[in-house]
């Protein structure tokens, strides 16, 4: 079975070229008959011509009298008209521009036709569109004598080649036991737990230096780029390759090229400054300096690596040794925590699915809420795209997208951030592409002035939705990291070249660690300064809207920080320190409201050496803090204080046993989890 080429087909697509899409992308044939060819449905006319054909199914390509997309009904009349003369068929819709396109294949229900369309609109990236075509894909090999090749046997191999699942086992299982191996070597770490943290840290940097350079943004496209390195720090010396990665992390992406010694600039070659809080100094280096890691345990690592293809493309790929970024949500939900930590993997059609018809609703109601009497009211997003006008693009791209506000509660490793991205992309995408033919002079020139100023708009869509739109909330310091690492991923694949990249988004104020069920949602201001200690503290003592003030301040500053590595370490550093002091306040204003409730401590007797009778007692201050309360009022005020709350909430929905429940659960009339949290 051939494999897709994405990148080639993603060019061919994005150039409205359907005819070259389906014949040298998809392997489909030539048509014998390309003459142009003429339909009327329901007193509209149609004209257009086969593209391509597979066996006994042909692709028409074609375009309405009056340049549009025709609505659902009309495509439906459409599907009847053809169907007359091809009984089996594709149809791919175009607008005059080209500019829009919808390709549509009807499923025959005895009599019925059930159209099943999929949009493309310029300005996409395609990967979702794409994603739906590869199961498309055919050999020479598939077509028997006859040139014919049975559709649904290709579809069903090609999804066995797909399965993520037997891939990720096989890596995982792998990567399981090289975790092990390189959390024993680490030096320097007491706790446990701190220990396995930064294990956790610095692999995800070296996964995310490893899809880096295979995509050939490293010195010079050198897709070796950390085994080379390591090989030359083998030369030099032992153990010295833990070194060689610190000034990588922290003088090579964390700085300009201006701001690197000389030293740095010939050891690490030509690196480009990415920041993102990613490559900041973390707490667990700050804390322990005599941190060592020896070489044997990269070389393990680099080994493992090296034996499956890294690709950074959201589309599958195919191959059975493939890693893309899904691979990493994979691991950490579905096997290193396990679910007794309460971690799930989420499949991605089913995250997608879910974020898909959850913000999209949410769209159409904001465009259906600010219409002006007598607008029309659209039945799906497709509809709203396909009916862009100067009006509704400006309303989207300048106030409902940018303050959408969207949270995963218990985001785990990313997976509904990430889809509620791409979701959100789509439909950002559609705008900007839909903007140069609209007549509104200053939109067009906002947007050429951002397409001036940014290489890639598609990174640059990325970045307004991951710095603007998405926020997420786990338990675990781990789930937090990967999170992040999955959102920059999603970023760097957006570039084509090393040019396009542009420094990562400081988010690490919108995905935060905490016990996201137990927290103070509003605080009173004569609660919190009643306990900011006591004696002479008085004098020091600020109001909570002076502490969320400040605390505001300070992240907006680190959030769209532009200048050295150390003043943001140092933003960083003070904001921690800002917020240490206020949870300690908030934690102690939470245990005046558990002062009901008595903590059943277990006992021990010695004589018996046996468990002893429990004792009750009142909830203490250490219970509290280990409980890790996450005090929504203090970290999200702004959302829940000056936005009314989150406009929607993204999660699992409460699957169960009992079955009449699941069918509620999963039914599609779980669009939204929330509206309005506050």
């Amino acid at each position: 079975m051939s494999r897709l080429n994405v990148q080639s087909a993603r060019e061919t697509l994005q150039a409205f070229d359907f005819d070259r899409l389906f014949v040298e992308e998809l392997g489909w044939s030539k048509p014998v008959d390309t003459k142009q060819a003429f339909w009327n449905a329901k007193g509209k006319a149609f004209s257009g011509r086969a593209i391509a054909q597979l066996g006994k199914v042909a692709v028409f390509e074609l375009t309405s009298e009056d340049g549009t997309i025709p609505e659902a009904k009309a495509r439906l009349d459409v599907h009847r008209a053809v169907a007359k003369d091809q009984h089996e068929h594709v149809l791919v819709f175009c607008d005059r521009d080209r500019s829009q396109s919808v390709l549509s294949w009807a499923r025959r229900e005895g009599e019925k036709l059930a159209p099943r369309s999929h949009s493309y609109f310029k300005g996409q990236p395609g990967d979702l569109f794409l994603s739906k075509l590869s199961s498309l894909v055919v050999d020479i090999a598939d077509l028997d004598a006859q040139g014919s090749v049975d559709i649904g046997a290709v579809a069903t191999r090609l999804r066995e080649a797909l399965d993520v699942e037997r891939v990720t086992r096989r890596f995982y299982k792998e990567f399981q036991e090289q975790h092990e191996l390189f959390l024993a070597r680490i030096e320097g770490i007491e706790k446990e737990r701190d220990r396995r943290w930064y294990a956790s840290v610095l692999l995800n940097r070296l996964m995310f230096v490893y899809f880096l350079q295979k995509k050939g943004f490293l010195d010079g496209g050198d897709q070796s780029y950390l085994r080379r390195k390591l090989d030359s720090s083998l030369k030099k010396g032992k153990d010295l390759y833990y070194d060689f990665l610190k000034v990588l992390f922290f003088e090579g992406f964390a700085r300009p090229v201006s701001e690197r010694s000389a030293e740095a600039r010939c050891l690490l070659g030509d690196i480009c400054y990415l920041d993102g809080g990613l490559f900041l100094r973390h707490q667990i280096e700050a804390a322990h300096e005599a941190l060592h890691i020896p070489d044997e345990a990269f070389t393990n690592i680099l080994d493992l690596f090296e034996k499956y293809s890294w690709n950074l493309n959201d589309t599958p790929g195919g191959q059975d040794d493939e890693i893309n970024p899904d691979v990493l949500g994979y691991i950490f939900e579905k096997y290193i925590n396990q679910k007794e930590f309460g971690a799930y993997y989420t499949r991605p059609e089913i995250t997608r699915y879910l974020c898909e018809k959850t913000i999209y609703a949410l769209i159409l109601d904001r465009v259906h809420e600010d219409a002006e009497k007598g607008d029309r009211r659209f039945e799906s997003i497709e509809e709203l795209l396909l009916r862009l006008d100067a009006r509704l693009c400006r309303k989207l791209f300048k106030e409902i997208l940018p303050e959408l506000s969207i949270l995963d509660p218990a985001c785990g490793s990313g997976a509904f951030l990430v889809a509620a991205l791409k979701t959100l992309l789509d439909v950002y995408s559609a705008v900007v592409g839909r903007i140069d033919f609209v007549n509104d002079r200053g939109l067009r020139t906002e947007l050429k002035k951002a397409k001036a100023e940014h290489p890639s708009i598609q990174y640059w869509v990325k970045k307004k939705i991951v710095t603007d739109n998405l926020f997420g909330v786990d338990i675990m310091e781990e789930a937090t990291e990967i999170a992040k690492l999955r959102l920059f991923l999603t970023l760097v694949a957006s570039a084509t070249s090393v040019e396009e990249l542009e420094p990562l988004p400081n988010i690490d104020f919108n995905i935060l660690s905490g016990n996201s069920l137990i927290g103070l949602l509003h605080v009173e201001d004569e609660d919190f300064e009643r306990r900011q200690g006591g004696g002479q503290a008085h004098l020091f003592r600020r109001t909570f809207r002076q502490v969320l003030h400040e605390k505001n301040l300070l992240i907006d500053a680190y959030k769209y920080f532009s200048g050295s590595s150390e003043r943001l370490g140092e933003i960083r550093d003070e904001i921690d320190r800002e917020k240490s002091g206020a949870i300690e306040t908030l934690n102690e204003i939470l245990l005046t409201e558990f002062k009901d409730i008595r903590f059943e401590q277990a006992t021990w007797d010695r004589q018996k050496n046996a468990a002893g009778k429990p004792v009750r007692r009142p909830v203490s201050f250490k219970d509290v803090t280990d409980l890790r309360p996450f005090h929504w009022g203090y970290e999200f005020d702004v959302i829940l204080g000056k936005r009314g709350g989150f406009d929607v909430i993204i999660t699992n929905p409460p699957y169960g046993r009992d079955s009449s429940r699941r069918q509620r659960s999963s039914s599609p009339s779980i669009r939204m989890l929330s509206r309005k949290i506050s």
